[in-house]
């Protein structure tokens, strides 16, 4: 599966005898996936169709599902099941009494799981079966819909990861190339303090010993290499088929992790100033992140 986004949006509608219905399903960014779901009454196999549906084609995003439904008038009617309803309203009598509940509208105690059913004498169990059965299958169709966009959404991610990329290749070169004047400007730097410390008794020996340690301190190799190290993991990422979002947040990660300690090692104000661009090239590349699957 090629690199996936997390937003999108699906759509799809039906009809089977009395009934009709429109299906929309939407996804925004999510650590794992959630899907919540709203639906008619009386059909109690839509949501974990919903859920399937989203478990088999995702692996992170909040997903929001809804079918709305309609019968023809001549059709069936539904009937209240009063028994379930008492039970509700039983249930919130304490929060009423208490007044930390206000009284509950008609049309809200009729959109309750369960108050509503079709009237089991006018409707035939068969016929509802199919009914629920082309539901479903809208269900797939508009998740089937969702799944295009947040291809496509992941196409045009991959185009501005890969370009976040190859800027943060240039500055870690940069980088590099500044770095190697980094013992110079040690070695110049501890030349002029010493010799304000100590006047000119200081001898050559001792200031190349001293500055050479300080080179060693501040040496930034290794951070620079496992910069391009993680520059070639996320290329790698970015080509592999699955979600891997989390992994590239990891790795973004290392990635600011060495371009702290690179701004923490520079005795230049070119390599901070390389060091805190790299830094924000990499919050850039953290935010799209947060839009992959």
């Amino acid at each position: 599966m090629p690199l996936s986004g997390m937003t999108g949006f699906g759509r799809a509608e039906g009809a089977e005898g009395d009934w009709s219905w429109s299906v929309e399903a939407r996804s925004v960014n999510g650590r794992n996936l959630e899907v919540r779901f709203r639906g008619p009454p009386g059909f109690d196999g839509l949501e974990r169709a919903a859920r399937e549906a989203a478990q088999a084609r995702f692996q992170r995003g909040q997903f929001t599902v809804g079918v709305q439904a309609k019968r023809a008038e001549n059709a069936a009617a539904v009937r209240i099941n009063l028994e379930v309803l008492d039970r509700y309203l039983a249930a919130g009598e304490p929060y009423l009494a208490a007044g930390r509940a206000g009284p509950p509208s008609l049309d809200g105690l009729l959109a309750l799981r369960g108050v509503l059913e079709a009237d089991a004498g006018v409707d035939d169990p068969e016929a509802l079966a199919r009914v629920e059965a082309a539901m479903i299958a809208s269900i797939n169709q508009a998740m089937a819909g969702l799944a295009e966009m947040r291809r496509h959404e992941g196409e045009s991610l991959l185009g501005v990861l890969n370009g976040l990329l190859d800027s943060i290749a240039e500055l870690g070169l940069k980088a590099n190339a500044t770095a190697g004047l980094q013992p110079a400007a040690i070695k110049e730097r501890f030349t002029r303090r010493l010799a304000e410390l100590v006047g000119e008794a200081a001898s050559e020996e001792r200031i190349v010993q001293e500055a050479a340690v300080m080179a060693v301190k501040a040496d930034v190799r290794e951070e620079l290499d496992r910069l391009a190290s993680h520059e070639a993991a996320a290329r790698k990422l970015l080509a592999s088929d699955g979600a891997v979002g989390r992994k590239l947040d990891f790795l973004t990660q290392e990635f600011m992790r060495e371009a702290n300690t690179l701004c923490s090692k520079s005795a230049l104000g070119d390599l901070t100033q390389v060091g805190l661009d790299l830094k924000a090239v990499i919050e850039q590349f953290r935010e799209q992140v947060q839009n992959v699957e």
